[in-house]
């Protein structure tokens, strides 16, 4: 069985803590390798090396910095359909989505070609006599990520990419769930240029974590994960003295007003609600009908699309939808709180519970769920199921289905199906929430803009990539600058405008 270990210093080495994680294949449910669990001194080390190669790496010109993005491009475009191989056999997403995973990553290195640009500060000519004031962003010095299992391409591209283009060492703690991709990065980083000791991957659970929470010389953190780990990271974060900004769960509602196009509604409930078997933080989980009889000529027409969904292994190629979810922990969470919405009394309209695929009967595959008259005090609403699950909420106005989305308690992303500006422009200036989707189910912004949630969905000031990365992972340093020219103006004890 494969060992996977950590990236230090421009290598691949073995962990020595002694700890290991189990790798499975989520088709199969077989265990396929042991990741390393790191223990602190090895995290402190990784951080120690990062920290000495990180000043000679601030040093580099931008565009210098931004050559090894542009060459990070190449790589990924070239090694994709390897990269998308490996992401699906260890986390279980199509060939396809696999792909969409690493090519929203690269869309956000190629944003970092612009480093040269987005660094630049700011400078007044003759701000008073003879006096010049500018501004510089510099480097945090090392900076660490924290990212999930649903996405294992992108997340760490969307960490790792803008904090090195900033002039960061960067620490990434991938999941330990499907830890093999992102080492495949580190790799491809080195041969786009990056210096050894500036990129690190270390693989661990929580005490990893924990680690690089206490860690001194660890300036910042990004996290993406479930809420309460979200809260945790913080709080304990923000204790120690660290920049931090986390991104937790979400329970994305899709509202579809009495005009809307309900076919085209329809197939983006299934593609948003079902892709990737619903294991995505951007997922519409709740349909939100306005009217009876739009809710049930919306339910009339989810049933046969739901009911062709094709579910199973990666390796099925385009004869399949979505396949497993992560881990058998992952498909029995699921399964209960399915059962939690039908005691409550929610209709179960396809249900999935049973679904076994021949040949793959140990696979953590869970088939698809259309629940109706889900009412907002069910555990199916107001958790985050991560997994095949669609609820309906009926709501009698339009009103009504805003309060739904305005009262919830995460405020990821939503989205509204309409033919009516009025109706769309108002939802989009009302609605709590950080992402919007205007007749496009899942608005995950694109890379030049940034990504993020309100409510309980993030912690901290400032969003994922875009502009906000390149102010996460820098400071502000303004100089105040005058040159002698012969005036004698004699000491003065008084604060003073320049004038």
């Amino acid at each position: 069985m494969q060992d996977i270990g950590h990236w230090i210093n421009g290598k691949l080495v073995a962990g020595t803590s002694g700890r290991f994680a189990d790798v499975f294949n989520p088709a199969t449910g077989e265990v396929q390798a042991r990741v390393a669990l790191a223990s602190q001194a090895e995290l402190d080390a990784a951080v120690a090396d990062a920290a000495k190669a990180q000043p000679k790496w601030a040093a580099t010109n931008p565009q210098r910095r931004a050559r090894v993005m542009m060459e990070m491009v190449r790589l990924l475009n070239r090694d994709m359909d390897k990269l998308a191989e490996v992401l699906s056999r260890e986390h279980g997403k199509t060939i396809p989505d696999a792909k969409g995973d690493i090519q929203r990553g690269l869309e956000v290195v190629e944003f970092c070609i612009g480093a040269p640009h987005l660094l630049k500060g700011e400078f007044t000519d003759s701000a008073g006599p003879g006096i010049d004031m500018y501004s510089m962003r510099q480097a945090l010095g090392v900076a660490a990520g924290i990212t999930p299992f649903n996405f294992p391409a992108m997340i760490p591209l969307w960490k790792m990419a803008p904090a090195l283009a900033c002039g960061n060492a960067f620490i990434l703690k991938p999941s330990e769930r499907d830890p093999s991709v992102p080492l495949m990065l580190a790799a491809l980083f080195k041969e786009a240029g990056l210096p050894d000791g500036v990129l690190q991957v270390i693989n661990g659970d929580k005490g990893a974590v924990d680690a690089i929470l206490d860690n001194e010389t660890i300036a910042a953190v990004g996290f993406v994960g479930s809420t309460p780990i979200a809260e945790y990271i913080y709080a304990k974060g923000c204790a120690n003295g660290k920049r931090v900004q986390c991104f937790g769960g979400a329970k994305n509602h899709m509202i579809i007003m009495p005009d809307a196009d309900l076919d085209q509604a329809a197939d983006a409930l299934v593609g948003a609600g079902y892709g990737a078997a619903g294991e995505r933080c951007m997922a519409i989980s709740v349909a939100v009908p306005v009217g009876d009889e739009t809710a049930d000529r919306l339910i009339e027409k989810l049933i046969p699309r739901i009911e062709k969904l094709k579910v199973g292994p990666y390796t099925a190629g385009n004869d399949v939808d979505y396949g497993p979810v992560v881990t058998g922990a992952a498909k029995a969470n699921i399964l209960r709180l399915v059962e939690t919405g039908v005691a409550a009394g929610a209709k179960l309209v396809i249900d999935g519970r049973n679904f076994k695929l021949q040949g793959y009967e140990e696979g953590f595959f869970v088939g698809p769920h259309l629940f109706d008259h889900v009412t907002p005090d069910m555990d199916i609403y107001t958790k985050e199921i991560f997994g095949p699950v669609l609820s309906t909420v009926r709501a009698k106005s339009y009103e009504e289905a805003l309060k739904l989305a305005m009262d919830h308690e995460y405020g990821n992303g939503t989205a509204i199906y309409t033919r009516d500006g009025d109706t769309a422009r108002d939802f989009a200036a009302r609605v709590n929430v950080g992402m919007i989707g205007i007749n496009v189910p899942i608005p995950v912004p694109l890379a030049y803009h940034t990504f993020g949630g309100w409510k309980k969905s993030s912690f901290g000031d400032l969003n994922q990539h875009g502009p906000d990365a390149f102010r996460f992972y820098t400071r502000t340093k303004t100089i105040t600058s005058r040159w002698p020219s012969g005036i004698k103006e004699g000491a003065s004890l008084n604060f003073k405008p320049m004038e």
